[in-house]
């Protein structure tokens, strides 16, 4: 990895500790914080909400170098800094089966992803395209008719969700109550979406139920869905147990709901606050692919994940002891100065483009990331020739939470 020179002075440690705090993004992503802590040139020490010592990195090189090394920097036994629920909060369900994916590390989690590759890969997303620009030109018909509406429930959350159901075999009647579920567990420390543990350890049993209850109508009428896929699946030999597809069904569904959702809130909210950039994309529609790869980077709608380190190693001139934990900081490596030329600037032409938005590659790189693309591409083809003629009808309400960075709310109104 990257050293430094020693007589770096540290960055402050109130900075690493506000960067850590949901509250600080609930008013703002704390930008200044980052670029202070990537000066200090070396990771800085901080207490994570799940009360576990972390070290923060920053840096983009730095990032880079530790989500390709597997080996040293683990997911196991969890990638999470959120805090941890107590027995007094409620049980979590038996375990008898695998752990989650994103806390694996190969071999094991390359056994497992192969079983979820093939509905991801370029060629199988682009057979839901047309899907995809159904469900758009449908959500954007719907506010057309509108003075006023939020682009957040009206429009980003029902195209993940819609698409991801699909991909899940989900009937229509169900699909806003298990996303109901997903947003309790996925709603960081904000008080306004239910972050009672107890309430999150009840979203987790109810969708765990309701897997098994789709699993069972999937065994007797199999279909083309992912869950019937993963029903004939077998793993080293042995078929998956019904706690191995609870997993599957929970991660699958979490992940595909929240990040397209926040591309499309905070990447229409960009738009709107930099008008030179949506008049590029109007002028030439071609920079659409170009512009969501810098709108991913401007908002980062997953802030981190944490490794474990599993051997004693150093991080930019930093020692880091087996068992101590890093936190990868996509948000800060995306405003790195010393891989982005004015990386305060939205650039919707900005190319080459290495953000980090789906992780810095290596075996845990979103899987994800060509439907998140699909998605974000269609709908901001879609909305180019809406977007001029709307504006805010109120502040937006960021979600408050230090892994998630997401609006709650983005109220807007059609002009004049």
């Amino acid at each position: 990895m990257s050293l430094t020179d020693l007589s770096t002075p540290p960055a402050p440690a109130s900075d690493a500790q506000a960067v850590l705090d949901s509250a600080t993004w609930a008013a703002a992503v704390p930008h200044e914080a980052f670029k202070r802590l990537r000066a200090a040139g070396r990771p800085v020490q901080a207490t994570a909400p799940d009360e576990r010592r972390v070290w923060m990195l920053v840096r983009h090189a730095d990032i880079y170098a530790a989500s390709r090394n597997p080996a040293i920097f683990s997911n196991r036994p969890d990638p999470f800094t959120v805090r941890r629920v107590s027995e007094e909060d409620g049980a979590r369900p038996t375990d008898d089966g695998l752990p989650l994916l994103i806390s694996l590390d190969p071999p094991e989690h390359t056994r497992l992803r192969q079983l979820l590759n093939r509905g991801f890969t370029p060629r199988s997303v682009l057979r839901l395209k047309d899907r995809v620009q159904e469900i758009v030109n449908d959500r954007l018909a719907g506010i057309r008719q509108r003075p006023g509406f939020d682009f957040v429930s009206d429009v980003a959350v029902e195209l993940p969700l819609q698409v991801i159901a699909d991909l899940l075999g989900i009937p229509e009647p169900d699909r806003h109550q298990v996303f109901a579920w997903t947003e309790r567990m996925m709603s960081g420390d904000d008080p306004e979406l239910g972050n009672d543990p107890k309430a999150t350890m009840a979203a987790l049993a109810e969708m765990y139920a309701y897997s098994e209850s789709l699993c069972s109508a999937r065994r007797e009428q199999p279909g083309g869905d992912l869950m019937s896929q993963l029903l004939d699946s077998e793993v080293d030999g042995r078929r998956l147990s019904q706690f191995d597809l609870n997993l599957f069904f929970l991660l699958l569904h979490n992940a595909g709901s929240e990040t397209t959702r926040n591309l499309l809130t905070g990447g229409v909210l960009a738009l709107l606050e930099h008008p030179d950039q949506l008049d590029l994309l109007r002028a030439d529609p071609s920079l659409v692919p170009t512009a969501v790869e810098e709108l991913l980077r401007w908002i980062t709608p997953v802030s981190h994940f944490a490794r474990t380190v599993t051997t004693d190693t150093v991080v930019a001139g930093q020692p880091v002891r087996a068992g101590e934990r890093v936190v990868l900081w996509y948000t800060s490596a995306n405003r790195d100065e010393e891989v982005f030329t004015s990386p305060d600037v939205l650039d919707v032409t900005r190319s080459p483009n290495p953000h980090v938005a789906f992780g810095a590659g290596g075996p845990h790189f979103c899987l994800g990331a060509h439907l998140a693309r699909l998605e974000g591409q269609l709908m901001f083809l879609a909305l180019l020739e809406l977007l001029p003629n709307l504006e805010l009808a109120g502040p937006p309400a960021r979600l408050k939470s230090h892994f998630i960075s997401g609006i709650k709310r983005l109220p807007l109104r059609w002009r004049g």
